[in-house]
């Protein structure tokens, strides 16, 4: 079972719950820091080429939509466990088929949003630019409840 599902358990130990949801703060960042990375690499790869006078930049980066699309798979494994869940009632499955059918279609949508991009980069009709996420909650510096403790506040 996910800890993201396990964690949601209301009856679940309070200290058990903290750390799950620590490794969980762990793993996102871990996972940011890795889109930054495959960011840098598009950065790197496009770094000569030259974006037309009217290129635009996109809401997001390659990698943070390519981040998008693994989320999306989850999703979609996921959903289609309960489609075919056989414990689970008629009602149950089809609801959870017509929802796989959604995602299925912005698994799709989005794939072929990701290939354009990459594309509009590469001909210089878009530009990218990397931002760090720079999450103040992990970084001991800027978290005043971490810099607290180690002025003994």
């Amino acid at each position: 079972m996910a800890l993201e599902d396990v964690i949601r358990d209301p009856a679940i130990d309070p200290a058990r719950a903290l750390g799950m949801k620590r490794w969980i703060d762990r793993s996102n960042q871990e996972r940011t820091d890795m889109v930054e990375y495959i960011d840098s690499y598009f950065l790197d790869k496009y770094k000569n080429v030259i974006p037309s006078p009217d290129a635009s930049i996109n809401t997001e980066s390659p990698a943070w939509a390519i981040d998008r699309l693994s989320i999306l798979s989850l999703k979609i494994y996921h959903m289609r466990e309960e489609a075919t869940r056989p414990d689970a009632s008629e009602a149950h499955r089809e609801a959870c088929a017509r929802k796989l059918e959604v995602l299925l279609e912005q698994q799709r949508d989005l794939s072929r949003a990701i290939e354009e991009l990459l594309e509009d980069i590469s001909k210089g009709r878009k530009y990218m630019k990397v931002y760090k996420q720079m999450k103040m909650y992990n970084d001991p510096s800027l978290n005043p409840v971490l810099y607290g403790q180690k002025s003994g506040q």
